[in-house]
């Protein structure tokens, strides 16, 4: 769920994960399957029902699908589909998965049809920016004038992607870091940035969170500022785990899937909500919170999701922020 729109007065919230009701079509892995027919439960609406949902283990923990949705106005809106892994790995997955990795349009009054705008997966297996294995999971998505901005966390990458052509904005190093104690790995290994998402700042840069790969260590994170034709530079360290952020009346916020790092969760992590800040001394909105995901803003309160990987659990909480 990203905040990008607070006019719309209308939270948008994709569907992933375990849960999805599209694991109970799909169970036979590797499979994938669609969503099921239109509902409306609690004020949500389905809007969409052809969004891909793949997964391995029969009972959707490694499930992939919509990962984030733009609105772009007049009932139009974008969906980016994850995949993470190699795009020809689609194959496996039989016809239904041909979506995955792409970004997609819908229209909201229309629900049903899907039109492929661009495919990043496949754009990261010609371009392969960061130079290591072929990966994408495209898990957040901006609309910038007629074009699409993405954040690929397979790939490591922001990229922008349009109906003709998609080209590199930045790509986020990888860092050395040490291991767990008896780990059986060497002291250290390289650790990828893994962005998660994607905000337009108020000076009109984009502004890139990260989740950080194994062993996803406490502290970690960075959120990264990325200006067009320039390397990205660190905007803001020492966070954990991060998920989403977005921008509001000039203030940073960003979710921590989990306060201590996912290696030290036992059982569901728990994570929090925190104003961002460029010291180091981020404030803490919201604590504790179950295995929180996504945000967006809107008058004086934050929505945030969360229990992002229970199956059938998922909510949206609303946190002050006055």
């Amino acid at each position: 769920m990203k905040g990008r729109s607070a006019r719309e007065r209308t939270a948008s919230v994709r569907q992933r994960g375990p849960g999805s009701a599209s694991v109970r079509r799909c169970t036979t892995p590797p499979c994938a399957g669609t969503d099921p027919a239109p509902s409306h439960t609690g004020g949500l609406d389905t809007v969409a029902r052809a969004t891909q949902d793949a997964h391995m283990p029969q009972d959707g923990s490694s499930a992939s699908g919509p990962a984030d949705v733009a609105v772009t106005g007049r009932g139009q809106i974008a969906v980016v589909i994850g995949l993470g892994g190699n795009p020809t790995s689609r194959a496996a997955f039989g016809p239904n998965a041909a979506e995955m990795g792409t970004v997609v349009k819908a229209n909201i009054n229309r629900p049903g049809k899907l039109t492929v705008v661009s495919d990043v997966a496949a754009y990261e297996a010609k371009a392969n920016p960061d130079g290591g294995e072929v990966d994408s999971n495209p898990s957040s998505i901006l609309r910038v004038g007629n074009r699409y901005v993405v954040a690929d966390a397979g790939g490591n990458d922001l990229v922008s992607v349009g109906k003709k052509s998609s080209s590199t904005l930045a790509v986020f190093p990888d860092r050395i870091v040490t291991t767990p104690p008896d780990s059986g790995l060497p002291p250290q290994i390289p650790m990828e940035a893994v962005p998660t998402a994607v905000a337009i700042g108020p000076d009109g840069a984009f502004y890139v969170s990260e989740l950080t790969g194994f062993p996803f260590p406490k502290g970690a994170s960075t959120i990264w500022r990325v200006v067009p034709g320039r390397a990205p530079t660190a905007y803001a360290t020492g966070l954990t785990n991060v998920t989403d952020l977005t921008w509001a009346g000039g203030k940073l916020y960003a979710v921590q899937l989990a306060n201590d790092g996912l290696l030290a969760a036992q059982g569901l992590p728990m994570g929090s909500l925190v104003q961002v800040s460029t010291t180091g001394a981020h404030r803490v909105v919201a604590t504790d919170l179950p295995a929180p995901y996504g945000v967006a803003v809107h008058g004086g309160s934050a929505y945030v999701t969360t229990c992002a990987v229970c199956a059938g659990g998922g909510a949206v909480l609303r946190v002050s922020l006055r």
